[in-house]
């Protein structure tokens, strides 16, 4: 494999030429990749790594029908959108037919950013309202317009919440304020929002949108409860905004059973614009706005006109509409929801094995596992976290955490991962956290735990800050690994 530079030059080159805030995964030992396939990556000496992360290779890196297609028409013609071409009409066609039917303009742009951007353009100008709802620990975007709405990035900075953006509690019914035991969490969350409403309104405040992933992704992995959007859709649009749905992580057929995240909670459910990016283009720059004629029209009234020099390219329509191809001819959806089932079941039997697992949830090729020191008291194990994705790293298998605590595992393959990729996951994440529970004594503590009086335990111990000192391994700061836990 040919190369311009050794790993170490490379990094060196980054740290003198790249700006200081660009991370990579895996600081402390960084992999330098230099092909893909299929769900696999390889590195400089031929390593192949099984990739668990990479969403954005959504039918697999390097597929050979999106290069052909690619290379086909990058030959033949590249130009801007203001020239008529078949492949963006018969594109914003095909992505409409994905679609219920009041979901029929499309806009076309180059990231997710630009598309979450031009969505709160849209949402604004419709009823010439401003303020905007954002759930906690969301992130929508790296422009200005999108941090603004964004605390899992805003919250991290020195950044103020603006007066126009509102925040309300994440969806989660294993860590958050509502859990799995309430009678009603979709209700009790959504009438959060109603809330926010409420009182914006009083202070003289309208509101122009609610916007959301359909499934948080930096935010833990979190799987909204059946019956909350629509609750919340009821609120927002009462008080004239619309819904945006955020689907640049979740959306073509990455859960399975559904094309969109947005379907899963209620398959009648209609947002009023969704936006789409990452794996569009199976790596190449597109994303798209839909939405509906209404909110479109009232867009155009403004007399500002919509142009993006890149957005909808006959190049980035023609990937497009090969990744759509791809889906089909390969059932990948169908592939989702038989892989993410088995897999899920597998990761369900090493949560009844391990009490590092707190928790395993997620549907199709979106999974979360939610590391916990304590299962009874979910104090977020985020040291523990980052040991296991080093060394599943170690083990070829690539994963990465996030959350709030950064204590969530998540696994959100390309679509072609196979039983036996799933399977052999879950054999390095056994071995892995094995390891890990017996080098912290967190295996015999929790055999010791089942042959004492648990309500004695709990009582005990109910005072206590959760982040300190367990068997003398844990500092005060979760965030930092105790001393018998290498990376």
């Amino acid at each position: 494999m040919s190369e311009l530079y050794s790993k170490a030059e490379t990094i060196l080159l980054r740290k003198k030429h790249l700006g200081p805030s660009c991370k990579v995964f895996f600081v402390k030992d960084p992999l330098k990749i230099v092909r893909g396939k299929g769900q696999y990556m390889f590195d400089e000496n031929g390593k192949q790594y099984l990739d668990c992360i990479n969403n954005v290779a959504h039918v697999g890196h390097s597929h050979p029908e999106v290069i052909k297609v690619a290379v086909e028409q990058m030959e033949l013609l590249n130009t801007n959108s203001r020239f008529l071409h078949d492949s963006i009409v018969e594109y914003a066609k095909r992505l409409s037919e994905t679609l219920p039917e009041k979901l029929s303009v499309c806009y076309f742009a180059n990231s997710g950013s630009e598309a979450n951007d031009l969505a709160l353009r849209l949402a604004r100008q419709y009823r010439d309202h401003q303020d905007v709802i954002t759930l906690d620990h969301a992130y929508h975007g790296h422009v200005s317009s999108l941090i603004e709405i964004s605390p899992y990035k805003f919250r991290k900075g020195k950044d103020i919440k603006k007066e126009f953006v509102h925040v309300a509690p994440a969806p989660d019914i294993y860590r958050g304020k509502y859990r799995e035991d309430h009678p009603d969490p979709a209700g009790a969350y959504a009438d959060e929002v109603k809330k926010i409403i409420e009182e914006a309104q009083k202070n003289g405040r309208k509101i122009a949108a609610f916007i959301a992933e359909s499934m948080q992704s930096c935010g833990g992995q979190v799987i909204p409860p059946a019956g909350y959007f629509q609750k919340v859709a009821e609120y927002v649009r009462k008080a004239g905004g619309v819904f945006i749905a955020d689907e640049v992580q979740v959306g073509f057929g990455r859960i399975g059973k559904h094309f969109w995240g947005f379907q899963m909670g209620d398959e009648d459910f209609v947002p009023d614009i969704v936006t789409m990016g990452k794996p569009m283009g199976n790596g190449h720059p597109l994303s798209c706005v839909v939405t509906t004629q209404e909110i479109a029209e009232a867009f155009s009234a403004s007399g500002m006109e919509y142009f993006n020099t890149y957005g909808g390219n006959p190049v980035s329509c023609a990937i497009g509409l090969a990744v759509l191809d791809v889906i089909e001819k390969e059932d990948l959806q169908g592939n989702a929801t038989q892989v993410g089932n088995y897999l899920i079941e597998l990761l369900n039997k090493q949560k009844a094995k391990h009490p590092l697992i707190g928790d395993i949830r997620g549907v199709g090729f979106f999974i979360g596992i939610d590391l916990v020191k304590d299962q009874q008291k979910r104090t977020p194990a985020t040291a523990e976290a980052q040991h296991v994705i080093y060394k599943m790293k170690e083990q070829r298998v690539l994963i990465s955490a996030d959350g709030p605590y950064r204590n969530v595992l998540k696994i959100k393959p390309p679509m072609c991962f196979t039983k036996e990729d799933a399977k052999f996951m879950v054999e390095q994440l056994d071995k892995t956290l094995t390891v890990l529970e017996e080098a912290t004594g967190t295996r015999t503590e929790r055999l010791n735990e089942a042959s004492s009086n648990n309500a004695s335990d709990s009582t005990s111990q109910a005072g206590e800050n959760t982040s300190k000192k367990r068997n003398g391994l844990y500092t005060e700061k979760p965030t930092v690994p105790g001393k018998r836990i290498r990376t």
